[in-house]
């Protein structure tokens, strides 16, 4: 089974905290929508309505919101790929699964490629708002002497 190996442990667990030896290209964000799905394959067959609904699964996903036209046009070749797996070529299975991967399609694809869902603001809304602080609670503490040795 072909991969990438084990996904990446977590950076406060790590022994050493080495720089990266590669600096990061930043390049400009472009947002793209996504294309409209082609009404046939370039071969004239319809696509199967597994990929049709595969293809609107992945336009509406979180991820979505992150990909450039480069990748909505790679997206797309690997919705062939998909037409052709639904269509029993299962030799594509390899190449679909390595392709779908590098776009988070698995809990463990989005932990490789550390994603994470923001849910942190819905769990605020739902959280109680906060109540007295510890010291409204139990007024100002002090800490008291230690009791006197007695002599016997």
């Amino acid at each position: 089974m072909a991969g990438r190996g084990p996904a990446p442990k977590d950076p406060a667990r790590r022994a050493r905290a080495n720089k990266d030896p590669i600096a990061t290209t930043v390049l400009r964000w472009e947002a793209a929508r996504p294309p409209r799905f082609p009404a046939t394959r370039p071969d004239g067959l319809a696509w199967p309505a597994a990929t049709k609904a595969w293809w609107r699964t992945w336009s509406r996903s979180p991820q979505a919101e992150h990909f450039g036209s480069t990748d909505w046009s790679y997206l797309l070749d690997t919705a062939l790929l998909h037409a052709s797996f639904v269509d029993g070529d299962f030799k594509q299975a390899a190449e679909l699964r390595l392709r779908l991967a590098k776009f988070g399609a698995t809990p463990e694809d989005r932990m490789r490629l550390r994603m994470q869902f923001a849910a942190a603001d819905e769990a605020d809304a739902r959280r109680a708002p906060p109540g007295d602080t510890a010291k409204q609670r139990y007024g100002d503490l002090r800490v008291l002497p230690p009791p006197a040795a007695k002599d016997g």
